[in-house]
């Protein structure tokens, strides 16, 4: 596929906004902060997990338990993707049970990626609830899978994709809108 076109959504200013906002609505739904543990899932997911710990740190005064968790193997999908997974494991130290796990992604798509994390998370132990906080909703769901806290919804067409780059990860912030055409680039 070739690029059609790429649009600047998000910039560094708004990713903040959204990732503060999104805080405020853990803590406002989440009474007692030492319930909550965040858990990010690779890659995107564990930096907005560390800048979603440190505004809780700051708000509620409150050092929530971080932990990661890489789906992989767990996706549904995985041999037909044809990407090799990433090296890096999961990593949860501390105890999930009877506690509030908030799922941390950068895009919600088809939620297959959610359902493999659950399956993955499970493995660790037993929450009392998982909530699910996302960056970006893009929508076209093909699992029953609902964000508890969506910084932006960002509903797209066939042929869209949305990209999320984070400073820890791409050198900078920003979502873009890239629309791709349906005729192969020469480069392929």
């Amino acid at each position: 596929m070739k690029i059609k076109s790429t649009t600047r959504l998000l910039d560094k200013t708004d990713i903040s906004r959204m990732i503060l906002r999104l805080t405020h609505e853990i803590v406002e739904k989440n009474t007692n902060p030492d319930d909550i543990v965040l858990i990010g899932i690779l890659s995107r997911g564990e930096p907005l997990a560390h800048r979603i710990k440190k505004n809780i740190r700051e708000l509620a005064q409150k050092n929530v338990e971080l932990g990661t968790v890489n789906i992989s193997f767990h996706r549904d999908d995985f041999m037909e993707r044809l990407v090799v997974p990433q090296v890096k494991g999961t990593d949860i130290t501390f105890n999930l049970d009877k506690k509030t796990v908030i799922l941390v992604d950068d895009v919600l798509y088809t939620g297959r990626t959610i359902r493999a994390a659950i399956d993955e998370i499970l493995s660790f132990g037993r929450p009392s609830k998982i909530q699910l906080a996302v960056l970006v909703d893009r929508g076209h769901r093909e699992m029953p899978v609902k964000a508890d806290y969506v910084g932006k919804n960002i509903p797209t067409n066939e042929g869209e994709h949305v990209n999320v780059y984070l400073q820890e990860v791409d050198g900078k912030d920003l979502v873009e809108l890239r629309q791709y055409s349906k005729e192969k680039n020469n480069a392929e």
